[in-house]
């Protein structure tokens, strides 16, 4: 770039701009006018995102009574159908339909959860490029860096919840349960859309998400350390950023200062350093293989719940498994968030160990397993789901009450393995 002054400063003149420069003045009021919401906002802009987001939502259709009406029973009926195939009472309070507007509003505060850990330290990184001889210059800019990182994330964040507010079907469909807890809501616009795709009937449809949404909330309700040991591996992974200065330089040049929404065209994969540490490697790996395990065991208990009951069953488990395979929510949210590409082949094998061990053990020593992660198959286990189920068989006629006090008492996130445990395949200790 012919300088070693971030973002192109010094080409207006001289080693360092002068502050009374009318032009560099100039600068200065853009950039303190563009990022004075963005310091006030922290590490994510999230006015910004849903400005953007519902600016790509601006037509859609309402939800009215008889939306409601049909979810609040297709979530009562799913209920009814899941007490024969768990061992657990429902985790459902409440129903709601959403349109894709409300589910971005309804989500915020999990997307907060998930996603402000990562850009915190992305912009605790990108701080960093500020050169010390220029505070003083930027006084109260001090922090550009930061107002750029919080407007940057939120731009991309509003884009991806606007493609995601288009696809999901419910609550849970990223994986986890993501508006109040106990809330199953389904979006009826999504959910009628996907029906005319599959050619069948959106009533049937319906229910399929609602018996997945149910299943969903009911895990999450009764294994209570499940969601907080996602957001550790998150966390662990967030911990281990770090940046290529050259690298966010030259994408920073390509940016408009004065339009925010331009920084949601930067590829921050090309910014941050594309080789994960050993560490990261480990958090992504339990992050995988606890969500083809959250995956797997919906497959089959709403497979159970549902046999003999839907007629259209076969093909919407197939269907489902296609969204997953071309990228379904789920997939967009964790590749987005920490580049992890979620493999099938780990849904299938979970779905495999989940039948298997009901089959083995009956469904309260399937759900057994969950009250506590050091009771949980870890990724080898999933190469050889048929060892684990023997081992666990052989468990069977333990006392998995002090599992269950633990839980409550320690919802804790993993621990970070030691040495080496980047390949899933060889992970002994890579409990999910």
């Amino acid at each position: 770039m012919g300088s070693d002054i971030p973002f192109g400063f010094g080409n207006l003149g001289g080693d360092l701009p002068d502050p009374n420069d009318p032009r560099v003045q100039q600068m200065m009021q853009q950039l303190q006018q563009m990022m004075a919401q963005s310091l006030s906002s922290g590490p994510v802009n999230w006015q910004l995102a849903k400005q953007l987001a519902e600016s790509e939502l601006a037509s859609e259709n309402t939800v009215g009574p008889a939306d409601q009406a049909a979810v609040s029973e297709a979530v009562r009926l799913a209920d009814l159908w899941l007490d024969a195939a768990t061992a657990w009472p429902s985790g459902v309070t409440a129903t709601d339909a959403w349109t894709r507007k409300q589910w971005i509003d309804q989500t915020e505060a999990s997307w907060k959860q998930l996603a402000e850990p990562l850009a915190g330290q992305m912009g605790e990184a990108m701080q960093t490029l500020v050169p010390e001889e220029m505070s003083g210059m930027l006084g109260p800019m001090a922090d550009l860096m930061k107002g750029v990182g919080s407007a940057l994330f939120g731009a991309q964040m509003g884009q991806a919840l606007a493609k995601l507010a288009g696809e999901v079907l419910s609550s849970t469909d990223v994986g986890l349960p993501l508006g109040k807890t106990g809330v199953a809501a389904l979006l009826p616009n999504n959910v009628a859309a996907y029906a005319e795709g599959l050619e069948l009937p959106v009533e049937e449809v319906r229910l399929f998400v609602a018996l997945r949404e149910a299943a969903t909330h009911q895990l999450y309700t009764h294994a209570p350390w499940l969601r907080s040991h996602l957001l550790g591996a998150l966390d662990a992974y967030a911990r281990e950023i770090r940046i290529d200065e050259s690298a966010i330089e030259e994408a920073m040049s390509e940016i408009d200062p004065t339009d925010p929404e331009a920084a949601a065209t930067m590829d921050l994969s090309e910014v941050f350093k594309p080789e994960d540490t050993e560490q990261q490697k480990a958090a992504l790996a339990r992050l995988a293989t606890t969500l083809a395990l959250v995956t797997g065991w919906i497959n089959v208990v709403v497979a159970e719940a549902a046999d003999g009951r839907l007629p259209t069953i076969d093909r919407l488990l197939e269907s489902a498994r296609r969204r997953r395979a071309s990228g379904g929510p789920a997939e967009q949210t964790f590749e987005a968030l920490v580049g992890l590409q979620l493999d099938p082949t780990k849904v299938r094998a979970a779905t495999r160990l989940w039948k298997s061990l009901g089959e083995a053990r009956g469904i309260e020593g399937r759900e057994g397993v969950w009250a506590h992660p050091d009771l949980m198959p870890g990724a080898s286990d999933l190469e050889h789901p048929e060892g684990f189920v023997t081992v666990s068989e052989a468990m069977g006629d333990l006392d998995m009450s002090m599992f269950d006090q633990l839980a409550v008492n320690d919802p804790r996130p993993p621990e970070e393995d030691e040495g080496d445990e980047g390949d899933e395949g060889e992970a002994d200790k890579d409990k999910p």
